[in-house]
């Protein structure tokens, strides 16, 4: 019996160690990951007020827990085999496709936003493309056996597709904001990548040339043409796209900010005071992009719930919100819609005004706005 245990052992352990050899050069050799921030480009961060230098990580502006209920394996555990009945919806959402002559269409004064599913949006205002974390893919990260499903197998507009972009904001780099498949297709028709601290080597790995890249720190601001001002702002969040750079590259919100209309991006993160802050010295704004799924309360620091998302746009001063971060992927433990129904619902209650296009449905600032409960169709 020893010896066919021994060599089951051996088998097995060999086995395993192929594997662990394979997923350190996989993480090694794959250009998903990134790049890493040289020295230099650390004692720079050093002096952002945002970066413990010892931990070499980013830290938010009150205390963060990234677990707050359970540990991680039990987190991954409910996820993976105790998923909510209605996790995803039960075929494609219905969906507005788009070509760059449609979005060419539009004059220096027009406001018009079209939201893409998850978080990737086009902003466009004071004549120019504003394109917000662009995951434009089917696919999410290096293996995509092992990441969430989209729920439409083709988005309203492919990478391809899209004109020419001022400038494309990302809010931090996780796989479903920054998509290495997406940049790399679109580099070459970006003016500028305005991005948070740390994320410039990535860019520079997928071959965006370093002339493209700003990285920016909380309270950081550049103007664009026809007096748009972009403001990096502060949001409650972390990092990472590997196992050996957690919360090494900042995570932010976005204001943009035009002599006419005025537009909030939250990016990802918790509820916190930030929101308030914002609304006094930037808003009020005509529309605010607002983080609205993907919540648990085993994460309740770094994603808020869809009642906190509605405060977080009246905190900000909002006219208008637009929910974002569903519609494309289940990332979290509740129904695909119940994200939506609940910030609806609560916006209503607080007399919230909400608009709920299609993905791929434009809307123009100053027009109305859909309001069509189209999820529960």
């Amino acid at each position: 019996m020893r010896k066919p245990l021994k060599i089951l052992l051996m088998t097995t352990g060999g086995i395993l160690g192929t594997l662990l050899i394979a997923v350190v050069a996989f993480t090694g050799l794959s250009p998903q990951l990134g790049g890493k921030p040289t020295q230099t480009d650390k004692e720079a961060y050093a002096k952002s007020g945002h970066y413990n230098a010892k931990e070499g990580e980013f830290v938010n502006m009150i205390p963060t827990r990234e677990l707050t209920g359970s540990s991680m394996p039990k987190v991954m555990w409910q996820f993976l085999f105790h998923k909510a009945p209605n996790a995803t919806p039960p075929g494609p959402l219905p969906q507005q496709p788009l070509d760059s002559l449609a979005i060419t269409r539009k004059t220096p004064e027009m406001a018009r936003v079209t939201w893409f599913g998850h978080s990737a949006s086009l902003v466009e205002l004071a004549g120019q493309n504003i394109l917000l974390d662009p995951m434009l893919s089917v696919e999410m990260g290096p293996v995509s056996w092992a990441t969430p499903n989209r729920y439409n197998r083709s988005v309203a507009i492919t990478p391809e597709k899209l004109p020419p972009i001022a400038a494309v904001l990302i809010s931090h780099d996780h796989y479903d904001h920054l998509d290495y498949a997406t940049i790399h297709k679109i580099k070459d028709k970006v003016g500028h990548f305005y991005v948070p601290l740390g994320i410039g080597p990535h860019l520079r790995r997928w071959g965006v040339v370093n002339e493209k890249i700003v990285e920016m720190n909380w309270g950081d601001s550049t103007r664009l043409a026809n007096g748009l001002v972009l403001r990096c702002t502060p949001s409650r969040h972390f990092s990472g796209r590997g196992l050996g750079n957690r919360n090494s590259t900042l995570w932010c919100s976005w204001v943009m900010q035009a002599p006419a209309k005025r537009v909030f991006y939250t990016g990802d993160g918790g509820y916190g005071p930030h929101f308030a802050a914002i609304g006094q010295q930037y808003g009020p704004f005509d529309l605010a992009l607002v983080e609205c799924g993907q919540y648990d309360a085993n994460w309740a620091d770094i994603h808020m719930r869809p009642e906190q998302s509605v405060q977080a746009a009246r905190d900000v001063r909002a006219a208008v919100m637009l929910p974002v971060h569903w519609g494309a992927f289940t990332e979290a433990n509740h129904g695909w819609n119940e994200s939506v129904t609940r910030a609806t619902a609560e916006a209503a209650r607080l007399g919230q005004p909400i608009t709920t296009p299609h993905l791929g449905e434009p809307i123009t600032l100053g027009t109305a706005l859909p309001k069509e409960r189209w999820w529960e169709k």
